[in-house]
Parts: structure tokens; C-alpha cells; sequence
């Protein structure tokens, strides 16, 4: 089947690769002319393991290209992917680029094809493109949700072995074409579930919101264990062994970051205020995870008397997770600046994410070349 990708960036780049390496042709959309001569000469522009041999081998199979002209893409497609930023406004997700492309998909369709939401998006998108398609284009068309679960450092896997496929569709034609793209994934078991388009674009949100919502449970749970003696790895082994809970993201640590799990909160807690829902327990993840980020930093302070003046702090690790250059929202750089405006210099090293921290930072900071020879400091 013939693929569009409208966005070459995480979700579109690894949906594309892994679309045709199950056999599709497959062209990515961007445009950047500077991004698409990139990937035209095999240079990614983000780390995920694996992803640069996956697109190089589709690449060379003639299975995978890319493109800045939205019109070759769509024209005579089966299925168009949006998979574009969806940024936090401060007032929910930044639909605009959703918007851009609708517009030009409705612009470039040649035949009927099915437009699906590949980003995260709220609930009223896929009613939000249609209206914008149909202004553009005579041609029959539908719009289906299609909501990614890629974990950053294991998106390959996650995409080519999913736990589940979702899919929003009210449209017969447009299941049955999503249902045959996905098939080379699902043969061991059919783990794809159709529902209504609605409930297809809050099923991410809820997702991601529950993961955080544990995720910030524990370390707040880490704070009273620390003031009451309790052992938190203890605490959460022994929650983690019912099977009603289960071991997964029970992990303290210095609060979430990435590109997803704080702008889809903020985006949940908006529709949610918008729709006279106020969702407590959102919004008090949210604030958790505003505070358990400030925790480290705080802590370093007391150390030391209360000032890190002359102080050499070490940071040992820089995106907001291992196995990706991701530093969106790094719990990492929040106590950088922590410790900065506190006096201290700092030293750092991250395998992947340095080059991006370093466009952060400037100068503030130095950079080691390794992890086991990191200048003398006190290590973090």
C-alpha cells in the first residue's frame, strides 16, 4: 500500500520506517528542505536505537524516501499520517501544525484515502481535519485516530511489537485499510481494537496520564518514606507484587520529563476545565511532579550548609531518560540551573544528549568526553 507521513520527526519518522519494513512504500513529508536533505543522505536528527539502520535499509529497498511536496506524498495514497507537533500552548495542545497539514493533504488528495491522527491530539480533532479537508477537496476521503505508544529508547520494538493497536474509525473502507497496514504486526495475536474516534483520542491520554499519576505517587510516597525511615524500594516491591498494581513505573526518582508525558497533562487538564471537569487528580500530578523536580537541588543545598558557593557538582546522565537525546523537560536541567544559581560549577556527561544540552547551556557548564573519567567533582 502506498503510505504518506506528514511529519518527520519521533512519531513519523519511526511510524514510516516501520511501515515499510512491513512491505508498504512509504514517503515522509517535511517541510524543512534542510531536515528532508538530511534524511535524504541517512542522518537522523534524533537519537532512538535502532531507527537509523531501520530507515537505511527501507531506504535502500526503495520501500521509504522523503519528500518536501506534500502533493507527490498524498497523491494516490491508501492512508495519510499526520504526525506533527502537537506543543503545549499554555491554553492546551497547539493544533496549528494538525491544521497546516489537514490543509495541505485536503489540497493534494487525488482519490479517496484515509486521513488519520497519528499525533496526540484532543477529542474533536479528527471532526476539526475533516471540516478542514473538506474545504480543500471534492474527493471522498475519511479520518480515523491512530494514537502512538512509543516509549523513547524503545521505539522500534514498541512500534514493531506493539502491546496494542488503537484505532478510532467509523468508517468500513478506512478500518479495513488500517487493518491490513497493521496485519504484518498482529499475526502472532489481533491485539488492534477498533472503538469510536472520541474514545480513540482520549484512550493516549489517559494512558500517559495514568503512568505519571503513578510515576508521582511514588515520589511522593519517597518523600514521607525519607522522614519516616522507611526503605521506598521496600515500600514499592511490596506494592509492586499485587497483582491488582503490578511492578511497572513504581520507580522514585526526580520527577518525569519528555517530549510527552507533561504537555499531554497539561493538555488533559485544559479539555478537562473546558469541558467543567475538573480533574483533580491530574492537576495534582502536574503540581507533584512541579515540586519532585526542585527535590534534588534542594537537597544538594542542605548538604552543604545551605550554599554551594566554590561547590564542583557532577551530572552523570542529562536526557530525560536513558536511550535517547531527548532533553525536554530533564529533571536534570532543572537542578543545573538549581545548582548554578546557587554558586557551583558543573560538570556533565550523557552519552547521547550532550550536543543538545550544550545549545542549552552554552559555556555555564563543562562537558566531559566520558562518564569514567569525569573531571574531580562531587558526583550526582
Amino acid at each position: 500500500m502506498k503510505i504518506a507521513i506528514i511529519g518527520t520527526g519521533y512519531v513519523g519518522l519511526v511510524a514510516g520506517a516501520g511501515f515499510a519494513d512491513c512491505g508498504n512504500d512509504v514517503i515522509c513529508v517535511d517541510r524543512s528542505e534542510e531536515r528532508v536533505a538530511s534524511l535524504k543522505a541517512g542522518k537522523i536528527p534524533f537519537f532512538e536505537p535502532g531507527l537509523a539502520e531501520l530507515v537505511a535499509r527501507n531506504v535502500s529497498h526503495e520501500r521509504m524516501s522523503f519528500t518536501t511536496s506534500t502533493a507527490d506524498a498524498v497523491a494516490g495514497a491508501d492512508a495519510v499520517f499526520i504526525a506533527v507537533g502537537t506543543p503545549s500552548s499554555g491554553d492546551g495542545a497547539d493544533m496549528s501544525q494538525v491544521d497546516s497539514a489537514a490543509k495541505a493533504i485536503g489540497q493534494a488528495l487525488t482519490g479517496w484515502a484515509v486521513i488519520v491522527n497519528k499525533s496526540t491530539v484532543p477529542v474533536g480533532t479528527a471532526k476539526r481535519v475533516s471540516d478542514i479537508v473538506a474545504k480543500e477537496t471534492k474527493h471522498e476521503f475519511a479520518v480515523a485516530s491512530n494514537p502512538e505508544f512509543l516509549k523513547e529508547g524503545d521505539a522500534i520494538n514498541d512500534f514493531l511489537k506493539p502491546d496494542r493497536v488503537i484505532i478510532g474509525c467509523e468508517d468500513a473502507r478506512a478500518e479495513k485499510v488500517l487493518r491490513r497496514i497493521y496485519a504484518p504486526l498482529l499475526r502472532i495475536s489481533d491485539r488492534l481494537s477498533v472503538m469510536d474516534i472520541a474514545s480513540a483520542e482520549l484512550t493516549k491520554y489517559a494512558a500517559n496520564a495514568m503512568l505519571a499519576t503513578r510515576i508521582s505517587f511514588m515520589n511522593e510516597l519517597a518523600l514521607l518514606a525519607e522522614k519516616v525511615g522507611a526503605d521506598i524500594e521496600n515500600v514499592r516491591r511490596g506494592i509492586g507484587s499485587d497483582k491488582r498494581i503490578g511492578p511497572r513505573f513504581l520507580f522514585a526518582g526526580a520527577g518525569f520529563g519528555g517530549s510527552c508525558f507533561p504537555k499531554d497533562l497539561e493538555a488533559l487538564a485544559v479539555m478537562g476545565k473546558n469541558h467543567d471537569i475538573p480533574l483533580a487528580v491530574v492537576n495534582a500530578v502536574i503540581e507533584a511532579n512541579a515540586n519532585q523536580k526542585l527535590i534534588l537541588g534542594q537537597k544538594l543545598r542542605e548538604h552543604f550548609g545551605n550554599s554551594l558557593k566554590d561547590k564542583r557538582i557532577a551530572f552523570w546522565g542529562l536526557a530525560f531518560k536513558p536511550g535517547t537525546d531527548d532533553i525536554r523537560e530533564s529533571p536534570a536541567l532543572y537542578t543545573i540551573n538549581q545548582v548554578l544559581e546557587s554558586g557551583a560549577s558543573v560538570v556533565a556527561y550523557d552519552p547521547e544528549a550532550m550536543d543538545n544540552v550544550r545549545a542549552e547551556f552554552g559555556d555555564k557548564i563543562e562537558m566531559s568526553r566520558t562518564c569514567t573519567k569525569l573531571p574531580r567533582a562531587r558526583m550526582l
